[in-house]
């Protein structure tokens, strides 16, 4: 890597060049790097808003899992078992299935052996279990923190291979040229958080021959999130770029916690804990779920299941399934706007006699967990103690005592299954652009749990490895590439000068504000307005008035953004600013697959509802608006693609809908595959 400098506007900006930057430092973005490095391309750097920061690091759940082919026992199973698997989840292309599954078991024993602490069994049989939408039992876990460890052993072997970080980068652009009509990235547009009060207000440039783009899924979208704080996603300034979406519709939602934000999956249902609602100051406490179940039993059977079945889920809604919680606990907040809270002190009122549970009303199936797991007595608390005391210390840790205060709740985005479009080698219809780990949507509708993981690994060595074969040039000279990226960086510097309320020509800028904008004079407010919007109509409960409403919304948001933000009250608010930008267009983008889906006659599947009159009513009490129809599996066999334009001056989308690819057949005769690897045909 190079260090230059570059004068634009007047500005004396930095710019590194290098073969292949690597934004983000998630378990995908170490991979690549460390992938890249092994295979003999040395030219290569991490950008990062924070090395600590991300979805990776900062994230768990009850036993969080990582999915890959079975390696214990005598279940049989095959790299083509798997990928059937994943293929059958839906709107997702056959051959990156395949290559999910071929190098799930390279990329989990690549973990084991840099110490990610897998459990084996004496004979080193790599033991697992089955999770969501797995037929097998292919599912293993390091504990809560899996990812985590996997993110600091990655970064230990990039740190040991000198591989260079930029820390504290804000990546706020994508620099692009058209050759023979095809889009190519050729460099990166970036504000350095420790130089925003300089001349330059930060901005720094790479000139680069590849991007992989490992930035996680838009996090900051929503306002009921599980996400940790620290990732917002960077997916906006990919669509500005040219590169296609796809399955945007496909996010995966559920119950989680809000003051510290995780899961609440697994024993934490499973202990049966109470679910209360209150008013926004707390008072006036209610039992909600009783007015909408015919039974305390089934009550009682549906919060037990919560921890099977936490993921929201439109086919677990009939019979007073599961996910009836998930609808009513946003009909609670979203609707009613109360706040919700699980209690873990008492027992649920209907159900129990002077405070005791009445196991008898259980169900066989949470009955025997509960008998097999010697927790048939006490409060949920007591339960927990019992069967998984970590829990409690987690949030322990986190300054929430579960015996002594309740839990506060909402029905949270957890993972985006759509994203961006890349082909079986990663790379999207943006050359020289990979998009890898969550912000790739290779996920289809329904996929099995820890699958997400898997991909992380997967997807940036397969980058790394198209990379390393095709695209070792060098990137292009500095005079040339100022030249062919002048007016994309000036426009971004034009776009900070106006949120800073500079002069132009010796005249200085003016932002006249409507009333609806002149809240949102700083990014943390319109960051709040724009996530709750997206909460409100684009998460698990969706309707084409509401969306086609909020598009409206969006489109008047981004034609007057610079000058919503217009006069921030230092440099220290353009990082900020710049996100809530990427926000603004990806949720553009969002809803705009939604409402596609929508007019498309897609109904009710993978973590959403959509509301339709002719549907049925999950539970008497609810609205109208909550009747809806399971979607009839037809959209599932294709996928839907999307892409950015700017027609008249305003932002509209294009869509495309494409069969999904099937699972390739090969011949894989050794002698014949043997010959085409040697002479360097696998890999183009």
């Amino acid at each position: 890597m190079k260090k230059g400098k570059v004068i634009i506007n007047g500005l004396n900006l930095d710019v590194y060049s290098l073969n292949t930057i690597i934004v983000g430092s998630g378990a995908a973005g170490f991979n690549a790097a460390d992938s890249l490095y092994s295979l003999g391309q040395e030219d290569i750097a991490i950008v990062t808003e924070g090395i600590n920061m991300g979805t990776s690091r900062n994230t768990g759940s009850d036993k969080q899992t990582y999915y890959k082919l079975t390696l214990a026992g005598g279940t049989p199973d095959s790299v083509m078992e798997m990928a059937k698997t994943l293929f059958e989840g839906g709107s997702r292309h056959g051959d990156i299935a395949l290559v999910e599954a071929a190098l799930s078991t390279r990329s989990f024993c690549r973990l084991a052996e840099i110490g990610v602490p897998f459990p084996h069994n004496r004979y080193g049989e790599y033991i697992g279990y089955k999770t969501d939408h797995d037929p097998r039992q292919r599912a293993t876990s390091a504990g809560p923190l899996t990812s985590k460890y996997m993110t600091e052993k990655l970064e230990t072997q990039v740190k040991l291979k000198n591989i260079p970080i930029l820390d504290g980068y804000l990546v706020v652009g994508i620099l692009t040229e058209r050759q023979a009509g095809e889009i190519h990235s050729i460099g990166l547009a970036a504000l350095n958080t420790r130089e925003l009060d300089g001349p330059s207000m930060g901005f720094t440039l790479i000139n680069c021959t590849n991007i992989v783009f490992a930035t996680g899924g838009p996090a900051g979208m929503y306002q009921a999130s599980v996400y940790p704080e620290s990732q917002t996603g960077a997916s906006g300034i990919a669509f500005e770029a040219g590169a296609k979406g796809v399955n945007l519709t496909e996010s995966q939602f559920g119950i989680a916690s809000i003051k510290f934000r995780w899961n609440l999956s697994g024993t934490y249902q499973q202990v049966i804990p109470r679910y209360v609602s209150t008013n926004p100051d707390g008072g006036d406490e209610k039992e909600f779920l009783n007015d909408y179940f015919t039974t305390p039993g089934n009550m009682l059977d549906a919060i037990f299941l919560k921890g099977y079945q936490w993921p929201f889920d439109p086919r677990k809604i009939d019979n007073s399934g599961s996910s009836l919680i998930d609808i009513l606990v946003y009909h609670e907040t979203q609707v009613k706007g109360r706040r919700v809270f699980m209690d873990f002190m008492h027992n649920p009122g209907w159900g129990s006699k002077e405070g005791q549970l009445d196991f008898g009303l259980l169900g066989s199936e949470a009955y025997r967990y509960l008998e097999n797991s010697e927790a048939l007595f006490g409060t949920p608390y007591a339960r927990l103690e019992k069967m998984n005391r970590p829990a409690i210390e987690l949030y322990r840790d986190h300054g929430i005592d579960l015996d002594r205060e309740y839990l506060e709740t909402a029905v949270c985005v957890q993972h985006n299954n759509g994203g961006l479009s890349g082909s079986h080698w990663w790379e999207s219809n943006v050359k020289h652009f990979f998009p890898v780990g969550e912000v790739n949507g290779s996920f289809g509708v329904y996929r099995p749990g820890g699958s997400a993981l898997n991909s992380t690994q997967a997807g940036s060595l397969r980058a790394a490895q198209y990379i390393c074969a095709n695209y070792g040039q060098q990137p292009q000279g500095l005079d040339c590439f100022t030249e062919k990226v002048f007016p994309q960086v000036v426009a971004l510097l034009d776009t900070s000068e106006t949120l800073l309320g500079k002069s132009k020509n010796g005249i200085k800028t003016i932002a006249l504000k409507s009333n609806r904008e002149q809240r949102d004079a700083n990014p943390a407010k319109l960051v709040s307005r724009l996530s709750a919007r997206m909460t409100r109509v684009g998460a698990h409960i969706r309707n084409a008035e509401d969306v086609e409403s909020a598009l409206k919304e969006c489109n008047e948001d981004l034609k007057s953004f610079k000058y919503i933000l217009g006069g921030l009250s230092g440099a220290n608010e353009l990082p900020d600013a710049f996100r809530a930008r990427d926000m603004l267009i990806t949720q553009f983008v969002y809803l705009s697959a939604i409402k596609e889906y929508i007019k498309k006659g897609g109904k009710s599947r993978g973590s959403y509802l959509i509301s339709d009159t002719a549907g049925r009513l999950p539970a008497q009490g609810l609205p109208e608006n909550f009747r809806y129809l399971l979607d009839d599996g037809e959209l599932m066999k294709q996928t839907c693609e999307i892409s950015l334009e700017k027609r008249d001056g305003a932002y509209c989308c294009r869509v495309e809908w494409k069969p999904a690819r099937p699972i390739p057949e090969e011949d894989n005769w050794f002698e014949n595959v043997w010959n085409e690897y040697m002479n360097g045909e696998i890999i183009k």
